[in-house]
């Protein structure tokens, strides 16, 4: 079996030092001044901000149970709590592997297939049909953010182009994977082309044969269960409802931020800047967003939606403690548990069997 098992290497650790860096230059040649971002930071409601990273931990619970919901109703059973767990370990692979939109999905795989060899095809079915669920959300919250900035204020046309924008390319985008999902002579055709490219990229020194029967038999099951869903949509109301929870608490994350300051802002901000980060960070183009981008982004949108520059700049801060900084430090925990405890559980049958 191939292995899926995330790599991490000198460059995961370098790259998200240099998106630290990118932002924090991003500041000082925006002028935004330092002191004043100190100064806001320092009046922050703790029980706001404490609330806010309860949501957070809510956030990732629902996803792992819409994605749970799916990928149980393909005979692939999985508890909740490994659910949750390899959620985390996917968020914590995002976090250090410069290829966000695609590490934690490879990860997921990775964890069930060692666990229950030969689903494969199963688990893509599965992640793709909630990234386009997922999708689906996007476009509604982007345009329902517009649509509240329009009844509320004036929109500049650069957000509303951008808005537009983001909007045809993530339609453009479902429409596209919704055909190749359900087009399994198309999904064979690529993975034909796929295979020719690596034989004359290795001149035939790779053994493509095998790999391309297992690949054959991961597209057959997938696009099996793709018809699955399609004959019975209640596990896609499931999923699709976690998955509505799990975007309205990660909306309401950098919302209670800004109350946190003491700054109410309007909804249509935080739908808005939320819709277009997770649009640019699902793009699957292997550039480290999870530390850097997503801030700079987030501040420009924000300044460009009316708010104040420190004030754009604390919540941006104080929404990434809590969306990448904490989740670091829980993703760790569960990649380490995840990978431990099949090593430590034949070490403690042995030490019994000697007693």
């Amino acid at each position: 079996m191939i292995s899926t098992k995330p790599k991490v290497t000198r460059k995961t650790i370098l790259l998200p030092i240099i998106g630290l860096v990118a932002f924090f230059l991003y500041i000082y040649l925006f002028r935004v001044d330092i002191p004043a971002i100190i100064a806001t930071a320092q009046r922050t409601d703790l029980t706001l901000f404490f609330a806010a990273i309860l949501i957070s931990l809510a956030e990732v619970f629902f996803y792992a149970v819409s994605w749970r919901t799916l990928i149980n109703f393909l005979s692939v059973k999985i508890s909740v709590i490994k659910s949750y767990l390899y959620i985390w370990y996917g968020i914590f692979m995002d976090i250090i592997i410069p290829a966000e939109s695609i590490s934690g999905e490879v990860s997921r795989i990775y964890l069930v297939t060692k666990e229950q060899s030969g689903t494969s095809g199963k688990v893509v079915a599965s992640l793709i049909t909630q990234r386009l669920l997922g999708m689906s959300i996007n476009v509604v919250v982007l345009l329902l953010g517009v649509g509240l900035l329009f009844s509320e204020s004036q929109v500049s046309g650069i957000i509303f182009n951008l808005i537009v924008f983001f909007a045809v390319a993530i339609t453009s985008i479902l429409l596209l994977l919704i055909f190749l999902c359900f087009n399994e002579n198309w999904s064979l055709k690529i993975l034909n082309g796929l295979m020719r490219v690596g034989d004359f990229l290795s001149r035939g020194k790779w053994k493509l044969a095998k790999m391309k029967e297992e690949a054959y038999k991961a597209v057959k099951m997938f696009h099996d269960s793709m018809k699955e869903y399609g004959r019975n949509p209640r596990a896609l109301s499931v999923s699709f409802f976690f998955l509505a929870l799990n975007w309205i608490s990660s909306m309401s994350i950098p919302y209670l931020v800004f109350l946190s300051l003491r700054f109410p802002v309007s909804w249509s901000v935080v739908l808005i800047t939320s819709a277009i980060v997770v649009a640019v960070k699902s793009i699957p183009i292997g550039v480290p967003f999870e530390v850097g981008l997503p801030e700079i982004t987030m501040t420009t949108l924000y300044v460009g939606l009316g708010v104040p520059g420190d004030i754009s700049a604390t919540v941006t801060i104080l929404s990434r403690i809590i969306t990448l900084w904490l989740r670091f430090f829980i993703g760790f925990l569960a990649q380490q548990w995840l990978e431990l405890k099949p090593l430590l559980t034949p070490s403690k049958s042995a030490a019994a069997e000697k007693a």
